[in-house]
């Protein structure tokens, strides 16, 4: 029986990006069907959320994710440019973002066609692995989408023609985060059950196993 589950995700997330192939390997292994739910970045989704807190988080979330992706042998690297605009010495969003959008819709437009997933895994590390600059230039995501098994110029086409529709599904799915419990990501949830952070992957593993997870 395959199971299924859901994945939000975003692409400004380091811990996302440290998630998502550990995820995407297991349901090639597994008779396991994710789906992929993109999600806006929390800083333009609800920054009042991220900047109300504690002033040292920032500052321990780039130690831990560092540290994080040496402890998994993973490339991690600050993207060039950043998925946001933001001014990190005043933390302010700049109103216009001519990345994150258009990535979000790339990827919703790829869970569509059941290779969110796919998508996510591909594009992640060449935004996050430190090989790729202008990572939204060129042919860098026409190639991340071909090895993913879609067509870039499909893909793009729709994220421009279908923005409004698109940006829908993406807010659905922030409310479909919330209704599962949690607010932030990765978070994967398994009937109803969320499993947040990257290093939540072996534990949601685990339940999965108690769920009868089969290989294929």
């Amino acid at each position: 029986m395959t199971l299924k589950a859901d994945l939000f995700f975003s692409f400004r997330s380091p811990y996302s990006y440290l998630a998502v192939g550990r995820y995407r390997d297991m349901a090639r292994e597994y008779d396991l069907d994710i789906t992929l739910r993109t999600v806006l970045p929390i800083a333009v989704r609800d920054p009042d959320i991220l900047f109300t807190g504690n002033p040292a988080a920032p500052r321990y979330i780039v130690m831990d994710c560092l540290r994080a992706a040496q402890f998994l042998g993973i490339p991690l690297s600050w993207p060039r440019p950043d998925p946001i605009v933001q001014d990190l010495a005043t933390r302010k969003i700049a109103e216009d973002q001519p990345y994150i959008y258009r990535i979000c819709r790339l990827g919703q437009a790829a869970t569509r066609r059941g290779r969110g997933l796919e998508f996510a895994a591909e594009v992640a590390p060449i935004i996050w692995d430190g090989s790729t600059e202008n990572w939204h230039e060129g042919d860098h995501l026409a190639n991340a989408a071909a090895r993913a098994g879609l067509d870039f110029a499909e893909l793009e086409a729709e994220a421009s023609s279908d923005a409004q529709a698109l940006d829908g599904e993406i807010e659905g799915n922030s409310k479909a985060l919330e209704e599962a419990g949690h607010w932030g990501v990765p978070t994967f949830v398994v009937d109803g059950e969320p499993f947040f952070g990257q290093d939540r992957v072996d534990m949601a593993k685990w339940r999965l196993e108690q769920k009868g997870l089969a290989k294929r």
